[in-house]
């Protein structure tokens, strides 16, 4: 089996002005270096389908996914160019589209992981997802892309247990808010502290997301994982894990001011792997978040689904 590749051209749609980082070139970024790297052919490229409003609904409050549907019309009857959910998240006439094949894209390739069809899987999507709240978006995040597709996991496909990694420069805030105390969700994270979105890590028993301080890098991040993230995973044995894969903890990513590289994320996708081929069948899906610095992006992600794809 070979791992998936998920993305659709409804995801380039959306967009938030030319100065805006998080942009439609992050993905030809993605594309670029898939093909430049050999590996494209390596890969089972797979269209995103629509998510359907039931499985958003599992995470998001009704009244939060309506303002995002009904805004989008708004702008497609007016004309006007962008509506502004927040100082940096904004809303064109394509969005609602985009945000839709976004948690689609993670929704089907939970299902063809759990189907056996492909090894894992990642979602080369836009809008990202690990801010937006269960009662608003925000943050670059309209829909919680990887928080649907693990409920979808629990609710629908009748998992017990899953795990949420998310290695954003940012704190998964809206990830960790679904789902706070539901102990069938185990999320680990690191994230560098103090920074936006200025919250706390959690004092929960299903929480292990680590603060670290700005200009960490791989020495500083790599004996956490081993020491905090890897014991609790293994307790926790998961029957999927789900990543939040930011990539603007890379050293040349002016958003933030951590400081990996390629060969950090490839090292945290191994650790990953070696839990999930442990306790779930080796079953992954990982669904980009962050990443502004096209050419670290576009490397990055490639170091990951070379891991992903046990290509080293």
């Amino acid at each position: 089996m070979r791992t998936a590749f998920f993305s659709h051209p409804d995801c380039l749609l959306h967009e938030m002005g030319s100065w805006h980082p998080e942009s439609p070139a992050r993905l030809q970024a993605i594309e670029d270096q898939v093909a430049a790297s050999g590996i494209a052919g390596l890969l089972e490229r797979r269209e995103a389908p629509l998510a359907g409003e039931q499985a958003l609904l599992r995470v998001h409050s009704a009244q939060a996914v309506a303002r995002i549907r009904e805004q989008v019309r708004a702008l497609q009857e007016s004309g006007e160019a962008y509506y502004p959910l927040d100082g940096d998240t904004m809303l064109n006439a394509n969005s609602w589209q985009a945000a839709l094949r976004a948690a689609g894209a993670a929704l089907a390739a939970t299902d063809a992981v759990l189907a056996g069809e492909v090894r894992n899987a990642f979602c080369s999507v836009r809008p990202p997802g690990h801010h937006a709240r269960p009662s608003e978006s925000m943050g670059f995040c309209l829909f919680g892309n990887v928080a649907v597709a693990a409920r979808h996991a629990l609710d629908a496909r009748g998992l017990e247990r899953v795990a949420v990694v998310d290695f954003d420069v940012h704190h998964g805030n809206g990830t960790a808010e679904a789902f706070l105390d539901d102990p069938r969700v185990l999320m680990v994270s690191f994230f560098q502290h103090p920074f936006y979105p200025y919250t706390e890590p959690e004092n929960a028993p299903n929480m292990v997301n680590l603060p670290v301080p700005a200009f960490a890098g791989g020495a500083e991040v790599r004996p956490l994982i081993e020491k905090h993230w890897l014991p609790a995973l293994h307790a926790h044995r998961p029957q999927m894990i789900f990543i939040s894969a930011g990539f603007d903890a890379h050293k040349e990513d002016d958003i933030g001011q951590l400081g990996l590289v390629e060969e950090d994320f490839a090292w945290i996708t191994r650790r990953i792997m070696e839990v999930a081929d442990e306790h779930a069948q080796g079953r992954i899906v990982s669904c980009l978040e962050g990443g502004y610095n096209l050419s670290a992006l576009g490397r990055s992600v490639v170091a990951h689904l070379k891991a992903l794809a046990k290509l080293e």
